[in-house]
């Protein structure tokens, strides 16, 4: 009898061991997880030309949300736009398919020199963290992108980088489209570029991350006359989704 007690006792520690070990590891978990999790937006758009732009207007889209606004949209409204031109102005708009930046200024761009063009660039970027988790997996559906998203087609992603681990991820290109009217020379080369990666990131026994990236290219030879359509190429489910309590 005595014999059958101690194993039962040995089985019922072996148990309660297992058990306090398994609740134990789990709380770990999940509090490194909810402690360590961040979801930020970083979006930038670089403008360049090769020539001097006067009176210059242009309506390029923000990353927005299905329903208008987002974190980063917020932060623009708020004039929290780093490397923001200080004699450029900065509107929102909202046109219920997509929220567009007026960006009007009265010059931009440098004389050439010995005939030569001098080639300027600027650059503006927002950061914003977001308050909830980042849908990076239907960012069109659910997240905050270049809108309106117009004519999408799934493609097939380019291959990851030397060394880049970014799991298996989808791909779309579509088209938006950008306002520019200014005056110029004939010759004159202006390109938008434009970019926002929404990312999830973690970290548990080792940093973990997911995410998406959209961008779009505009490029207008000579004086910008109005609407002009961009391809726009997007991104997502980027990393890993191997997260205790993920729920997108």
């Amino acid at each position: 009898m005595d014999k059958i007690i101690k194993i039962t006792l040995g089985l019922f520690i072996i148990i309660l061991v297992a058990f306090v070990a398994s609740v134990s590891y789990t709380l770990y978990v999940d509090n490194a997880y909810c402690t360590s999790l961040s979801s930020t937006y970083s979006y930038q758009c670089t403008i360049t030309t090769n020539a001097v732009l006067s009176n210059v207007t242009l309506f390029v889209p923000v990353p927005a949300f299905p329903t208008g606004n987002s974190p980063v949209i917020f932060r623009i409204s708020s004039h929290e736009i780093t490397g923001f031109p200080d004699n450029w102005s900065a509107v929102l708009f909202d046109t219920g398919k997509a929220t567009l930046l007026q960006i009007t200024a009265a010059q931009i761009g440098r004389p050439p020199v010995n005939g030569n063009p001098v080639p300027t660039n600027v650059t503006f970027f927002v950061d914003a963290n977001s308050s909830s988790l980042i849908d990076t997996r239907s960012p069109i559906a659910d997240g905050a992108v270049f809108r309106p998203v117009q004519n999408p087609i799934d493609t097939t992603c380019p291959s990851a980088g030397v060394g880049e681990t970014t799991g298996l991820p989808n791909c779309t290109q579509y088209t938006t489209a950008v306002y520019a009217t200014y005056e110029t020379a004939p010759m004159a080369s202006v390109s938008i570029h434009a970019s926002v990666t929404g990312r999830n990131a973690w970290s548990v026994f080792h940093p973990e991350f997911n995410e998406y990236r959209n961008t779009f290219d505009a490029t207008l030879s000579g004086a910008g006359s109005g609407w002009v359509t961009t391809p726009g190429w997007l991104e997502y489910s980027i990393g890993s989704y191997d997260a205790p309590q993920i729920s997108l």
